[in-house]
Order: C-alpha cells, then structure tokens, then sequence
C-alpha cells in the first residue's frame, strides 16, 4: 500500500461492560467498608463484573463492532487490531481470537502489555504504521478482566477494579492530522509499587532438574506511592505534549485521564490549570478498568453528546510498569 505521509483521524469508538454490577453496598458486606468511605476517596460507587461465561475476547470484539460501525467502514477494511491488555484470556494473546470473532479477515493482530497506560501506548504505536503508510484502518482496543486478579478479600484493592473494553478505530488521512502530539515514559526503578506477579512453584522432573510449576498472584499496589507518582508526573507528560503540540491550557476541550482515582483526575486538572468541568469521567460507573478505562470513558462522552467532532483531547495513561503517556488529538 502507498499512503506516505498520511495522517491520523479517529473515525469511531464503542464500548462494552459486562451486565453485572458490584456496588459499594456488595463490598461493604465482604469487606469492612462503606459506601461513604470508597466514594470520597475514590470517586467509585459501581463497577461491571465479569461473570464465568464472560470473556477478555468477547467484551473486546463488542467494543471493536460498535467503533467499526460508527467510523462506517466494513470490518475486511481493517488491517491491523491492537489489543491493549494485561488480562488476556489465553497467555499467548488475545487479539487473533477477537480477529476471528469480528470477522476482521484481512488484519494481523497483536497484544501489547502496558497495564493502565496501554491505551495510549496502543493509540501511539498504531499512529506509526498509520504515518508510515504501513496499514490504513487501524482497530485499538483497550480490555481488560481485572477481577480474575483481585484479592477480594483486601479491602485496599478489591474495592478498585471493574471490568470492560473500549475501541477506537484510527485511519490514515491526507488532510489534517488529528493527532497532535505524544509522550511516553518508563520507570522500572518503580516496578515493584504495582504488580501482578509469578509465583513459582518447584516442580522436580528427573535426574536432579527442576521445572517451575506456578502461577500468577493477586494484584498487589502501594496506592500512596502510586498516587504520588500519578499526580507528580501526567500533567509533566501532558504539559510536554502541549508544548509540542503548541496549545495551551485554554485550547484543550476535555482532559481524558486514565480513570484510576477521581482525586487524581482533579488533582491533574488543578495543576494544568484545566476547569474541572473539563475533566471526563465516568468512574463512579466503572470504577479502574485500566486499559480499558480511557476508550470507556471516551465513548460515553461522544455518544452522550459531550464530546463533538473538532474537539481536542488531551489524554493520559498511567500505571504499572510504572508507565505513563499522553496524547493529544483531535475528535473526528
């Protein structure tokens, strides 16, 4: 294909969740809780359950359906799928499965593991093979099933995650381009402020070798460090993607975070100098879907009349790793 030069427009976006919600009332009968003491320090009041029958790959190829609709193009158009998650149903990867179950015949298809900031990592990478005339019609999902990895006896955690899956279809353009900017960032130094880690389990085989026979652990976080972390570095990642991009604080329309802690969201807007009525959130519903989170919340916005074609979003992702990014775009 020869699309060189092109540029990006982000032509559709869709969402799922599944049906069944845990309430702060549910927790509070599990934990010792309260409605009262998660909705003031987290901004939570519900979040969407995964039941057995549900998977990663079905909740995906939902979202990816309603974004391919609204951008109007057939699903054979599409020619590259990221899948953004860290819950994959199967650990070979899940974006093949949600290919075969769209019908995306014509695409390749690929899991990329950035946590909560995978989104936008996902949103940047596809970006690439758009601006390089690569591939045209580009599907980005961000799923995740975090309920698979809570504690559900921790009261710190589990009252955190939910579960769901958000798109966006991105195409290449030769009239402006609607992504403006980006920035990407890694601290492995902080690795161990969030994790979901293998355990090992020996398993003896024969003439003194030994294999490992483990598994995965519940999810584990240092919710301070993680706070700090979050409201010290994303708006440097957003201001930084400002300045390239040569807008200021008065030229953004929406502040789009990763929908981890409301007082983090307000904390961000506070130092960017962005109104609050400008922050986009939807996370008394959902509560931390991480890589989910940001096209989720995109999503109720443009279908509830929020966000209009022409908008500039600035948006930013942020988690384990620790990782962090953030992108500015154009809506439409």
């Amino acid at each position: 294909m020869n699309n060189m030069g092109a540029g990006i427009a982000i032509t559709g976006c869709g969402s799922a969740a599944p049906a069944t919600v845990l309430t702060n009332n549910h927790l509070a009968q599990m934990v010792e809780t309260s409605d009262e003491w998660i909705n003031t320090r987290t901004g939570m009041r519900n979040r969407h359950i995964a039941s057995p029958t549900e998977s990663l790959s079905q909740l995906s190829a939902v979202a990816a359906q309603n974004a391919i609709a609204m951008a109007g193009i057939s699903v054979t158009d599409i020619d590259l799928i990221i899948l953004a998650t860290s819950t994959p149903d199967d650990m070979f990867g899940s974006a093949c499965r949600v290919q075969g179950l769209i019908g995306a015949t014509n695409a390749v298809a690929f899991d990329l593991t950035a946590a909560c900031s995978g989104f936008i990592f996902a949103l940047i990478t596809a970006s690439q093979f758009i601006r390089t005339g690569v591939y045209k019609n580009v599907l980005i999902i961000g799923a995740d099933v975090l309920s698979r990895w809570v504690d559900w006896s921790d009261r710190a955690s589990c009252v955190l995650f939910g579960d769901g899956a958000g798109a966006i279809v991105c195409q290449g353009t030769h009239e402006s381009d609607r992504l403006l900017s980006f920035e990407m960032y890694s601290k492995g130094s902080q690795n161990d402020s969030l994790n979901l880690n293998y355990q090992s389990c020996s398993k003896p085989l024969v003439d003194g070798i030994t294999a490992q026979n483990g598994n995965y652990q519940p999810v584990s976080m240092n919710g301070r460090e993680v706070y700090r972390f979050a409201v010290a570095k994303v708006p440097e990642a957003i201001g930084k993607a400002m300045f390239r991009a040569n807008l200021t604080a008065e030229d953004i329309d929406w502040l789009l975070l990763h929908q981890a802690n409301q007082r983090i969201m307000d904390a961000v807007a506070k130092r960017l100098k962005i109104p609050a009525e400008k922050i986009l959130s939807n996370i008394a519903e959902y509560g931390n879907t991480s890589a989910a989170s940001i096209p989720l919340a995109l999503d109720a916005a443009v279908r509830g009349g929020k966000v209009k074609p022409g908008d500039t979003i600035a948006a930013s992702g942020f988690g384990a790793g620790l990782t962090w990014g953030s992108a500015i775009f154009k809506w439409k």
